[in-house]
C-alpha cells in the first residue's frame, strides 16, 4: 500500500514538475517574442496566441503593435483583433473603448459592422445587476440601438435586439425595486407623518413613470399593484382635510386595476380596498 502511494506521489510530482517546466518555457518564449524587434513576427505570434485562447498574451502584444501599424495594411485588423482579445480576456471596459476607436477610425472598414456590434456587446457583458447604478446599461442600450440603426440588415440584428430587450428589462427591474423600496418605507414610519406620505407618493410617481416609459413591460401588473396599494395607504395615513379626496382617488385606482387585470390574484385586495373607501366616502 505504501509503495503504491509513493508511486502515485512520484507521478503527481512529476506531472507538476512537467507543467512547471512547460509554463516556464511558454513564458520565456512569450518574453522573447515581446522583446523582439520584428513586428511582423510579433503580429503573427499574437494572432497565434489569440487563436489558442491566450487572450492576455495576445492583448499585450497587440497593444504595442497597434501603435506601429498605423498606415499599414494590417492596421484595421490589428486594432480589431486587440478589441477581440480584450473581450476574450473579459476586460470589457477596454474592449468597448477599442471597438469605439476602431469604428470612429474606420466607419467603412472591413470590420466596421462587427466592431459596432461589439461596442454594445462589451457594455452588455459589463452591465451590473438591477440593484446597482444602471449607467453602463444605458450605454449598452444606446450602443445596440446605434448598431441596429446603422446596420438594419445585419445577420447580428436578432442578437442585438434580444440583448436590447434584456437590458431594458434590467432598467424596468431597477425602477420596480426603487418603487417597492418607497412603498416599504411608507409602511415603516407609521401613521400620519410627512415621511409616510412622501414615500407613498414617491412610490406612485416612480411606478407611474415606469409604466409610461415601459408600457409593454412584463411586470406591468406589479407596478399597478404598488400604485393601487400606495394610493390606498396614502389615504389611510392622510390628514383629515386630504383624506376624502385620496380615498376617492384610491377607489378609482382599484376599479381601474380590476378592469385591467380581471384575473389577478390581487382582485381580492382591490375589492377590500373599495369596500373601505366606500365606508369613508359614503358612496
Amino acid at each position: 500500500m505504501h509503495v503504491k502511494f509513493d508511486i502515485r506521489m512520484k507521478k503527481g510530482n512529476l506531472l507538476i514538475l512537467s507543467m512547471a517546466v512547460l509554463f516556464s518555457s511558454c513564458a520565456s518564449e512569450f518574453n522573447r517574442v515581446y522583446k523582439a524587434a520584428d513586428n511582423e513576427y510579433k503580429y503573427e505570434y499574437a494572432k497565434q496566441c489569440f487563436a489558442m485562447g491566450k487572450y492576455q498574451q495576445a492583448s499585450s502584444l497587440l497593444q504595442d503593435l497597434v501603435m506601429v501599424s498605423k498606415g499599414r495594411d494590417n492596421a484595421q485588423e490589428c486594432l480589431y483583433l486587440l478589441g477581440m482579445a480584450e473581450y476574450g480576456n473579459r476586460d470589457y471596459e477596454s474592449a468597448s473603448t477599442t471597438f469605439k476607436k476602431y469604428y470612429s477610425s474606420y466607419p467603412k472598414g472591413i470590420f466596421a459592422e462587427q466592431a459596432c456590434f461589439y461596442i454594445g456587446q462589451s457594455l452588455y457583458r459589463g452591465a451590473p445587476e438591477p440593484r446597482l447604478d444602471q449607467t453602463p446599461t444605458i450605454g449598452a442600450i444606446n450602443a445596440y440601438q446605434q448598431f441596429l440603426d446603422i446596420f438594419p440588415d445585419s445577420e447580428l440584428r436578432p442578437v442585438a435586439q434580444q440583448r436590447l430587450f434584456e437590458l431594458q428589462d434590467n432598467l424596468v427591474q431597477k425602477e420596480y425595486l426603487s418603487a417597492e423600496l418607497y412603498y416599504n418605507l411608507g409602511g415603516y414610519f407609521g401613521n400620519i407623518n410627512a415621511n409616510t406620505e412622501s414615500n407613498y407618493e414617491a412610490c406612485i410617481i416612480t411606478a407611474q413613470n415606469a409604466l409610461k416609459n415601459y408600457p409593454y413591460s412584463k411586470i406591468r401588473e406589479k407596478f399597478s399593484v404598488l400604485i393601487m396599494k400606495s394610493k390606498f395607504y396614502l389615504a389611510e395615513n392622510s390628514s383629515e382635510e386630504r383624506r376624502l379626496d385620496r380615498y376617492r382617488d384610491a377607489e378609482d385606482e382599484c376599479y381601474g386595476f380590476i378592469n385591467e387585470y380581471p384575473e389577478s390574484k390581487e382582485i381580492v385586495t382591490a375589492e377590500k380596498y373599495i369596500a373601505r373607501c366606500k365606508r369613508v366616502t359614503g358612496n
